[in-house]
């Protein structure tokens, strides 16, 4: 059996971005992978991600601030990462616009 797709997560990365760019990586047996760059960017003030999935995130390169619903925030660097569960409100309150933020992102049923 020869190897699926192959890759290197800090390549191809955009100069600027307008917004956050998701690339989805892998998505098989009810998982999916993502690569997730943002620059700058961040949640708008009222809008929380609330999603049906749990998500696990790990920061690869340069810098975020997660922000959750019960006023606890996260700041992120390279080799950081955090479980989040299913339905746990969260944003993105701020990335480094100076350096691509590059996040890997993987999510599963509930």
């Amino acid at each position: 059996m020869s190897p699926g797709r192959a890759g290197n997560l800090l390549a191809s990365l955009p100069a600027r971005l307008d917004a956050e760019l998701f690339e989805t990586l892998l998505q098989r047996g009810g998982v999916r992978i993502e690569r997730i760059v943002s620059q700058g960017q961040s949640s708008p003030a009222e809008g929380w991600y609330d999603q049906a999935e749990h998500e696990w995130v790990l920061v690869l390169q340069g810098a975020g601030r997660l922000e959750f619903e019960d006023g606890r925030v996260l700041a992120m660097g390279p080799g950081d990462w955090v479980d989040i569960p299913a339905r746990v409100k969260h944003r993105v309150a701020w990335t480094n616009p100076d350096q691509a933020t590059v996040w890997l992102a993987v999510f599963w049923a509930a």
